[in-house]
């Protein structure tokens, strides 16, 4: 099955005044009446491709299609890429979300993919695979969205900061590379994570006594994350009894070795992923001699409107560019000549 793909239309239409006009009644299609404006084309276009497979699993009695969904905007830039991973607190992976930031970039000439990936009863390090396929498979298919690969990012939010911290900490180790197009590299260039979560082993660290037991529990999605759900023989388990395998499946438990540039972000008043996640992040960045930069964003919760408003936008379109470059101009793909058809 094909993708669907739709245009959109970016920034907004300007007018000027008649007098930059042509004689109204010389105009084809002018008759009494008709309001006569002039636009000037000062801005592009944005392809949104849904519904893009860039993973297949095959399993005993079924193969599992993992989608992303892109937007690509109308040039022949060559064009530096983000990979954007949903929060879902392990749940789900609901990728066409946080439309306000993918369009911001996208407006600004980066190609953005938002991924599905797998959660929960998935176990670790399902998720990780899938982050790594997709950017492999973006590199693979590079030409056809005129993306440079050598210019590749990574963007999440809640658990989806978690993937995109942990992919981008994990560069070159290849046992996470699963699937297809092994032949490219999965590693990413820049990593921006806003409220994630860096080590599942303290979640709510300096939280009340009574949230601190819901992380105890081996049914907290971080203890199913690691070891499944109880089944069987297996009466479960929670995450502090596999503190190993926790670490391992934590960007905390990969910062040996050279490590891309990080935006950090987190409120301060967030209550479901404690602050210490991003702050212990940037600590261990930092002491590995990597460039990494924190924002704290005062009374902002998990998710709330915040993280919505232009000035977190713009911060993040601001070091994307300053990090990764803008796209160079007339150096990519022509695109296909009948779009407009």
């Amino acid at each position: 099955m094909l993708p669907m793909t739709k245009a959109l239309c970016l920034g907004l239409l300007m007018t000027v005044p008649m007098a930059h006009a042509a004689d109204p009644a010389s105009l084809p299609g002018y008759t009494e009446g008709a309001q006569v404006i002039r636009i000037t084309q000062d801005a592009g276009q944005v392809d949104a491709i849904s519904g893009v497979i860039y993973s297949q699993l095959k399993g005993t009695r079924s193969v599992r299609q993992l989608r992303m969904a892109l937007l690509v905007p109308r040039t022949s830039d060559l064009k530096p890429a983000i990979v954007y991973f949903p929060g879902g607190g392990f749940t789900s992976a609901e990728h066409e979300k946080y439309i306000e930031m993918r369009m911001a970039l996208a407006q600004a000439g980066f190609v953005v993919a938002a991924v599905e990936y797998r959660t929960v009863p998935d176990k670790f390090p399902a998720p990780l695979e899938d982050a790594k396929a997709a950017v492999r498979y973006l590199r693979e298919h590079a030409s056809e969205y005129g993306i440079d690969p050598a210019r590749i990012g990574a963007l999440g939010d809640s658990a989806g900061g978690y993937v995109a911290q942990i992919l981008g900490t994990t560069n070159g180790e290849r046992r996470f590379d699963k699937g297809v197009f092994l032949d490219k590299s999965s590693d990413v260039q820049a990593v921006v994570t806003l409220y994630g979560i860096s080590n599942l082993l303290n979640i709510g660290a300096g939280f009340p006594e009574s949230l601190q037991k819901v992380h105890e529990s081996p049914a907290v999605t971080e203890a199913l994350l690691v070891n499944g759900p109880a089944f069987a023989r297996f009466p479960g388990a929670t995450i502090q009894s596999v503190p190993d395998k926790a670490l391992d499946a934590s960007a905390m438990g990969h910062l040996t070795g050279k490590k891309p540039p990080f935006l950090i972000f987190h409120g301060s008043a967030d209550m479901h992923v404690s602050p210490v996640q991003s702050a212990q992040l940037y600590r261990g960045l930092l002491a590995g001699g990597n460039k990494a930069d924190y924002v704290l964003v005062e009374g902002a919760g998990h998710g709330d409107l915040t993280w919505f408003q232009k000035p977190i936008i713009e911060r993040v379109l601001t070091w994307f560019q300053q990090t990764l470059g803008k796209p160079v101009k007339g150096k990519g793909s022509a695109g296909d000549t009948n779009a407009n058809l």
